[in-house]
């Protein structure tokens, strides 16, 4: 591919910042047939802090090779100001920003509890068809409410940093139990081999079917523990293909993208309404909330 063809930021840019932008009914206009199964999906996840962005831009750099194109969409947390993304995750991935054969988005979580962005499937969706080989998905944090990049993505990265706490806290909330590979990221620091043993137990121990999730070390100045997390994504997406339901998966994310839709058009509707919309029993209210989705005229 040459040309305009090689970069198609300035059209999808556009399209997605519609997406973003758009209400329900904007949306559902704009799909009017069921998602392709598509291309595959990374999900990257894990505290605030604890490297994901650099992260995904070693990995990016490694997983386009020399005639693969990758696309990146980060969320970010919301400005409290201007409820927009602060593109904190742009700026990390600066390296890779003029990249030909890399896309990068940042887009703003807004009044979404999941770690990602109430638009994301329909984002994701958009993506599809611009010559990407495959899409790379960055969580906000980690926290029970992370589970849900499980339903959305093909292969989840854990994503841990020695003496930060985050690793006992994960495996509090069962956060590790949803990973298919965890990293043990800034592993020059003190810690990292401890961390990475326990985890490995944890792993052990926690795998339900054949795939038992790998410990990968890496560090900012060591190469090999990107080359290992390339190479253990290439080997989990070989076994998926293999040992998991395609059919499963596609009806897992159309129902999360039904109920965001859903979920979307419930505040649309309360937003619409007088504050005294609220002043009902629960009954009441909810009897009055699905009257006004069953209009035809979203208004």
């Amino acid at each position: 591919m040459t040309g305009a063809s090689r970069n198609p930021r300035r059209n999808l840019s556009r399209a997605l910042t519609c997406i973003a932008n758009a209400d329900v009914a904007q949306t559902l206009a704009a799909q009017d047939r069921p998602s392709p199964d598509g291309l595959p999906r990374i999900g990257i996840t894990g505290a605030p802090g604890a490297g994901k962005s650099s992260l995904i831009a070693r990995l990016a750099g490694l997983r386009k090779g020399t005639n693969r194109k990758v696309a990146v969409l980060a969320v970010d947390p919301s400005s409290p100001v201007s409820h927009g993304s602060i593109l904190g995750d742009r700026i990390r991935m600066d390296a890779i920003a003029d990249d030909p054969d890399v896309f990068i988005r940042s887009i703003p979580s807004r009044r979404a509890h999941d770690g990602l962005a109430d638009n994301t499937a329909d984002l994701l969706n958009a993506m599809e068809g611009h010559g990407f080989d495959e899409i790379i998905l960055e969580t906000v944090g980690v926290g029970q409410a992370d589970y849900t990049i499980r339903t959305l993505v093909d292969t989840v990265v854990l994503v841990l940093v020695p003496h930060s706490g985050d690793a006992i806290q994960a495996m509090k909330a069962g956060i590790l139990e949803m990973a298919d590979i965890y990293v043990v990221n800034k592993a020059d620091l003190p810690g990292a081999d401890l961390m990475a043993a326990e985890i490995e137990q944890v792993a052990a121990h926690q795998s339900a079917d054949e795939w038992t999730p790998p410990v990968i070390m890496a560090s900012r100045n060591d190469p090999a523990g990107f080359e290992a997390l390339d190479a253990a994504i290439n080997t989990h997406a070989a076994w998926r293909a293999n040992s998991t339901d395609a059919a499963v998966g596609r009806r897992a994310r159309a129902r999360y993208q039904a109920q965001g839709l859903i979920s979307r058009r419930i505040d649309e509707v309360l937003e619409a309404e007088d504050p005294t919309f609220l002043d009902r029993s629960p009954a009441e209210l909810f009897d009055a909330i699905v009257a006004r989705l069953a209009r035809k005229d979203p208004d």
